[in-house]
């Protein structure tokens, strides 16, 4: 076991002196795996008839080797999750990171993305041709907004036909890692089937681009 280890470390220390610039904590979880998975068979050998020894040795290798290849391929593997996530529910988006986030468009290839108003999660509908950030009746007041006291003051013309809009500002709207804050916004008096993701956010993330089916988000 002595052997075993002093082998282990001189290969350790000669491998530390040669390893690229940032991979340092990747060698030292690697290594403390190593010499666990060492430790754990040698200790499970001493003593063992021989075709125990080698069937336990087997069963050590080869949870090493699920262990090596489970963190190797850690990333992609979390790639993979979260895109089977992104496509059964593609308001959520997958991808994210600290400066984007990525959404897979639904039925009529328009996307829909989940928003945290003001601490609200709220679907919106992503719309470029919207001016502003468009509410609905009941998202505004699941924000807090009473229309009834309201002054629908703003003419909006749709596709539907002239609407009014009563101006509000919502203080924070954060979709994944992108946040805007102090948004202005426009609460609807006509019926809409949902909430529409408008230029007043749009236009103050780091932009926005599409590939494919693929609507990404990027942080200011």
């Amino acid at each position: 076991m002595t052997l075993v280890l002093l082998v282990a470390a001189g290969t350790a220390a000669w491998l530390w002196f040669r390893l690229p610039e940032g991979a340092e904590l990747r060698f030292v979880y690697l290594t403390a795996l190593l010499v666990f998975l060492c430790v754990g068979l040698v200790w499970r050998l001493r003593g063992a008839p021989v075709s125990r020894s080698l069937r336990h040795a087997g069963i050590w290798l080869l949870l090493g080797a699920v262990l090596f290849v489970g963190y190797s391929f850690r990333d992609e593997a979390r790639y993979v999750v979260d895109r089977v996530q992104g496509d059964l529910s593609p308001e959520r988006g997958y991808g994210a990171t600290e400066s984007e986030i990525s959404f897979r468009a639904g039925p009529g290839g328009h996307y829909t993305v989940e928003a945290v108003v003001d601490g609200v999660p709220l679907a919106f509908l992503v719309d470029t041709g919207a001016s502003e950030v468009i509410l609905t009746l009941e998202d505004a007041r699941r924000l807090g907004f009473d229309p009834d006291r309201m002054t629908f003051s703003r003419t909006y013309q749709t596709a539907n036909g002239t609407v009014q809009g009563a101006p509000v500002v919502l203080q924070k709207v954060a979709v994944g890692p992108i946040v805007v804050e102090n948004v202005r916004a426009s609460v609807n008096s006509a019926p809409m089937e949902g909430s529409l993701l408008g230029m007043t956010f749009l236009s103050r993330i780091g932009g926005y681009s599409v590939s494919g089916d693929v609507l990404t988000l990027q942080a200011p």
